[in-house]
């Protein structure tokens, strides 16, 4: 993929946003062959290029509408992402947990339950350096 301004932005935002171990060992993790390679580039240039370096909201504001987002479909796999960038962007797990229980009376106990479940996990791993 030739590297386009947004693709440049957009590398530069992930890494802001995951930090550069995280982003290496998902590189190495996730993104290690052609098809899945092409996945995350194309992410990198219209996601992270376009959308998250968007004027009108800050960083830690689109972190926690990505966070209530996944919980609310039950993305854990996603929620996971966005839970480690909301802690990067400066919400604490105290907070992060609130948003999560007050999901609960808009989309229900099961997928706040899981949302929970995906936190608690995330929660460690970042106390641990992971």
């Amino acid at each position: 993929m030739a590297e386009t301004e947004a693709y440049k932005k957009g590398s530069e935002m992930r890494r802001k946003l995951l930090g550069d171990a995280y982003v290496e060992k998902a590189n190495k993790q996730n993104y290690n062959d052609p098809i899945t390679r092409k996945f995350i580039e194309v992410v990198t240039e219209t996601v992270f290029g376009t959308l998250w370096t968007r004027p009108g909201l800050d960083l830690k504001t689109r972190t926690l509408v990505c966070v209530v987002s996944d919980a609310a479909t039950g993305q854990e796999p996603e929620l996971a992402i966005h839970l480690r960038m909301a802690l990067r962007q400066g919400w604490t797990e105290e907070e992060l947990t609130e948003v999560l229980l007050h999901l609960s009376g808009y989309v229900g106990a099961p997928l706040v339950r899981e949302a929970f479940l995906t936190a608690k996990q995330v929660f460690a791993d970042v106390k641990a350096g992971d």
